[in-house]
């Protein structure tokens, strides 16, 4: 089955590359989604298919990174096809193909159980999305395009040292070298450990660049802030989701080493860190797309935190996967309908978002009491949750930070929203005939529905794929 979900969008996207129409080539586009959509329902109800061969296994991780890049995906793919229908003056033949390559790509890393193997497709990811960002062909987009390749390459060097040293940490302990996930936990304990040690700092230093931890993030300001909303949303709930997961397998192993002290101590800080940097970048922030990228970097922050903390911590991390995925899909996909009726990100002329638009302005004022941890969404629930654990495992100044931390962002950040959806708009302000269309509102009005719901009630299958993954990684299942 693995080969079936990496090999079918890989080949829409070949299909899309030949597809002469460009009018007719975006519907590929969540024809894909769809079929991927239901392969993925199918194989999580089926224990059985999640075992292809001893390098692809979908584990309890994997099968939550799946299920949020994939829904995600989805909605996207709709909205994708409502934004290119306004943007007929560009050739959509390459923006597809990539789409639907870094669908495959994804599927590789969520089923990979090689380390090496995982590696070769996050950087499969940085090459497959680079195209994105240009789309715009503008000075900026090609800026941020090259910075986003110079800074991911050198972060996915490191981590390809570290992948290394992990290897050779096996050789200085006598052990056969292998980068097999399953070996190399077995093989845990006995792995050298200031080799560990080193291959831990270079993959969460690596794999942190890729998530846009800080201060690696430099890339994410640049790129989201020039992207199409539809990008940024694949970028800020699919490609850091996957950047993720890579790091959740090192720290298993790391876990099952015996050196979670080490790791949580690094994790912490970086979690923190982030978010720190985060809520200065936010106050005073005008322009609102520019924001959303740092608003990513808090969130990334959020999860190597909970990671740090552990224990009791773990299912609210893993809960925030989801949760901010769907999250940030609301928030991108509506600041991209903003942007395009104004034709600015500044909030100078960008004001009265809800007047304009009242859909769009009113989901975007939504979202980003979501992404702020505003009861009753899905957010504030897993980082609730993370807070919890924070005061279960006796961390009383780390709690305490967080919560300052996120008083900062949520007045940084509301500065800025606020002044988006409010008001009047100036009369500099374009008056461009864009006004919602049901192909660019409908997902973002689903996703945003899916983000409450789940803040009122989460459904008995996710709270079980959740406590399966808990389990995974620490060594219970």
């Amino acid at each position: 089955m693995a080969f079936i979900m990496i090999l079918f969008p890989l080949m829409m996207a070949a299909i899309a590359l030949a597809f002469p129409s460009n009018r007719l080539r975006p519907w590929l586009l969540p024809l894909t989604a769809v079929i991927y959509s239901a392969t993925t329902v199918f194989v999580l109800m089926r224990p059985e298919l999640m075992v292809t061969a001893k390098w692809l296994i979908l584990d309890p991780p994997g099968r939550i990174v799946l299920l949020v890049v994939s829904t995600l995906f989805l909605f996207c793919s709709f909205y994708t096809v409502g934004y290119l229908q306004y943007r007929k003056e560009r050739s959509n033949r390459v923006f597809c193909a990539c789409l639907l390559g870094f669908l495959g790509i994804m599927s590789i890393v969520v089923w990979s159980h090689h380390l090496g193997l995982m590696w070769v497709a996050i950087e499969a990811t940085t090459l497959v999305t680079a195209p994105l960002i240009y789309f715009n062909r503008t000075q900026r987009s090609i800026e941020a395009t090259w910075k986003y390749l110079m800074v991911g390459s050198v972060g996915i060097a490191l981590a390809l040292l570290g992948t290394f040293f992990l290897a050779y940490s096996s050789l200085q302990a006598g052990l056969e070298s292998t980068l097999t996930f399953e070996d190399v936990l077995q093989n845990a304990p006995l792995l050298s450990k200031p080799w560990l040690h080193a291959a831990f700092i270079l993959l969460l230093v690596g794999y942190g660049t890729k998530m846009g931890l800080a201060p690696m993030h430099t890339w994410k300001p640049e790129v989201y802030g020039e992207v199409p909303g539809v990008v940024g949303a694949i970028f800020a709930g699919g490609v850091t989701s996957c950047a993720f997961l890579a790091i959740l397998r090192i720290y298993q192993i790391c876990l099952a080493a015996g050196e979670y002290a080490y790791v949580s101590r690094l994790l912490l800080f970086m979690g923190l860190f982030s978010m720190i940097v985060a809520g200065l970048f936010m106050v005073n922030q005008r322009d609102f797309k520019r924001m959303l990228a740092y608003s990513s970097v808090e969130h990334m922050g959020i999860l190597v935190l909970g990671l740090g903390i552990g224990g009791p911590a773990l299912f609210g991390t893993l809960l925030h996967i989801v949760t901010n995925g769907l999250t940030k899909g609301v928030l991108f996909l509506s600041s991209g309908n903003i942007h395009r009726a104004y034709d600015s990100k500044s909030t100078d002329v960008v004001r009265g978002a809800m007047r304009r638009l009242p859909l769009s302005g009113t989901l975007f004022l939504a979202g980003f009491l979501a992404i702020t941890g505003s009861p009753p969404f899905g957010p504030f629930i897993s980082e609730f949750a993370i807070l919890n654990g924070a005061f279960a495992t006796g961390r009383f100044v780390t709690a305490g930070l967080f919560l300052a931390l996120l008083l900062l962002v949520f007045i940084g950040m509301g500065a800025t929203v606020l002044t988006v959806v409010q008001g009047r708009s100036p009369a500099n302000a374009n008056n461009t005939p864009y006004r919602d269309g049901f192909l660019t509102a409908a997902p973002v009005v689903i996703l945003m529905v899916m983000v409450l719901l789940i803040g009122l009630y989460i459904p008995a299958p996710l709270v079980t794929m959740l406590k399966d993954a808990v389990s995974f990684l620490e060594g219970r299942l």
